[in-house]
């Protein structure tokens, strides 16, 4: 199924982001909570793929195994920072030959914490060269990456915002964002996406809080910002853990409800390969009519 094409069927799709584990055990705990979110009948499942490529191969073998053994439908993340063309075009390969339809192509980011990272001569530098790549191949439903309140390097909001048309021009068929917190910032960032003629859907990507601490790191390596009203009652429960977890959960779902009430295609869930939060914000929406 190619996921673009689910988006047209008119009701929300929900999805979930897992990524690859480094343990044997976390490979058994990410099929039970994948196992777990499939009751949910999710359109689709994605799966990430390491800064610089590194977790490439447990991406595909990933991907591949979502498919054939739980019957679901999923996406590969691409990244192509750090990667060479043959590289890139052996996954592109690899994925086609095994039925996989849909991928995600990003720049990605250099491995954190290391000195003598070296991007290949021959490789892409931008997300909007791969995806010219990919669609140029065929086969493949393209899917690109976006940021509501502006990629951190980008040098202003709208020389971000002309990047993204370069990837919708070259190829990209729907766009998920990055998290977010603050609704008002997504729905001004689709009305200026609009008005710049990008058209393609754009499925807002949700992150519900487990932790003070991480969901700070993230926000800041993803350019987001935490409203002042959910940053005080953070900072009011960072020691307890199940209260922070409660108060994430809560904010996630008036998100999500407010989201698909103003008629988002969907919601991307960033999982952190847990079910728990997910599974509660999705009975959640699905008491409120939402979602089935």
């Amino acid at each position: 199924m190619n996921i673009v094409d689910l988006y047209r069927h008119g009701d929300p799709v929900i999805s979930f982001e897992f990524f690859p584990p480094k343990t044997d055990r976390g490979y058994h705990a990410l099929f039970e909570t994948i196992g777990d979110l499939k009751e949910l009948t999710p359109g689709f499942v994605s799966m990430t793929m390491g800064a610089g490529g590194s977790t490439r191969s447990q991406t595909v073998d990933l991907v591949i195994r979502i498919e054939r053994e739980l019957d679901l439908t999923a996406m590969a993340h691409l990244p192509c920072l750090g990667s060479e063309r043959a590289e890139i075009a052996q996954v592109l390969d690899d994925l086609a030959v095994a039925g996989i339809q849909n991928v995600l192509a990003l720049r990605g980011d250099p491995p954190r914490d290391t000195t003598d990272f070296r991007h290949p001569d021959d490789g892409f530098d931008y997300a909007s060269e791969l995806t010219a790549f990919i669609a140029e191949r065929g086969g493949f439903s393209i899917g690109g990456g976006c940021h509501p309140e502006t990629h951190p390097e980008a040098t202003s909001a709208e020389t971000d915002l002309m990047n993204l048309k370069k990837k919708v021009d070259a190829g990209a068929q729907f766009l998920i964002s990055q998290l977010f917190f603050d609704n008002t910032k997504f729905f001004a960032f689709v009305d200026r996406a609009r008005a710049e003629g990008i058209q393609i859907p754009i499925v807002p990507g949700i992150m519900p809080i487990t932790s003070v601490s991480g969901i700070r790191r993230m926000s800041a390596l993803g350019g987001g910002t935490i409203p002042s009203e959910l940053d005080s009652e953070l900072s009011r429960n960072d020691e307890d853990d199940a209260a922070v977890l409660e108060i994430g959960i809560e904010w996630a779902s008036l998100q999500c409800r407010e989201l698909i009430e103003a008629g988002v295609p969907g919601i991307h869930f960033y999982t952190l390969n847990r079910s728990s939060a997910t599974r509660r914000i999705h009975r959640a929406l699905r008491e409120a009519g939402l979602v089935q």
